[in-house]
């Protein structure tokens, strides 16, 4: 009875977890990693969320989000993803998410990666 018990809320908690990571790399993946490193092409989202923007060091960033000040919160990733110029004219992030259900799924994991 055990067992079936924790393997029923794996499939429950699994596929969630996975589908935002699947969605993540899928998305976002090419360019970014969960972590606390950058790399030359972009910043780590590791921690992101709560996070002032343009913030780390180890990343250089466009003077657009620079000077775009706030912080990363689900709202604003959320209307970045939507449309990265729009939110900062000039940034240099290029790949939008139009679909919000993508996003939504996106940002519920990147909240999970503290």
């Amino acid at each position: 009875m055990r067992i079936a018990l924790f393997a029923l809320v794996g499939l429950i908690a699994g596929p969630a977890f996975a589908d935002g990571a699947d969605t993540f790399n899928t998305k976002c993946g090419d360019c970014h990693a969960v972590t606390a490193d950058s790399s030359p092409v972009a910043p780590g989202l590791k921690g992101v969320v709560g996070r002032k923007i343009a913030s780390l060091t180890d990343f250089t960033y466009s003077d657009a989000l620079k000077a775009k000040g706030g912080t990363w919160t689900g709202q604003a990733l959320d209307t970045f993803l939507t449309d990265p110029k729009s939110f900062a004219p000039g940034t240099t992030m290029l790949a939008s998410v139009p679909d919000p259900a993508d996003r939504k799924t996106i940002i519920d994991y990147l909240k999970t990666q503290k």
